[in-house]
């Protein structure tokens, strides 16, 4: 059995999620635990506006749309890189910018 991969949350991406809804919080929780398990989460789309190997978890809620912006390709942990409720049909550009810039730092970059 292959071990688990740590989760590491960047920024106030883990306080951005432990606000989430309850059940919000759950689901995003489980999706991780499957990430981290080499498992693909259920409800995902790529990101690639953020960088290469970035995804984000879709979560649906009785209160909204909340996303976790990842990237389970490195291969010491996921990343997380932000966690936030969606309030529009398109991701604001405040969010995608500031996961862009987390990805960046990750991989030593300047933003």
């Amino acid at each position: 059995m292959i071990a688990a991969k740590p989760v590491k949350f960047l920024g106030d991406s883990l306080k951005r999620l432990r606000a989430f809804p309850a059940n919000a919080r759950q689901d995003a929780g489980y999706q991780l635990d499957r990430l981290q398990n080499g498992e693909q989460p259920q409800d995902f789309k790529p990101m690639p506006s953020i960088g290469p190997g970035v995804e984000e978890i879709r979560v649906r809620d009785d209160s909204g749309a909340y996303r976790v912006i990842y990237t389970a390709r490195r291969q010491e942990a996921v990343y997380v890189l932000h966690a936030f409720q969606k309030k529009t049909e398109r991701t604001a550009m405040l969010d995608l910018e500031l996961a862009r810039r987390r990805f960046a730092s990750l991989k030593g970059e300047q933003p």
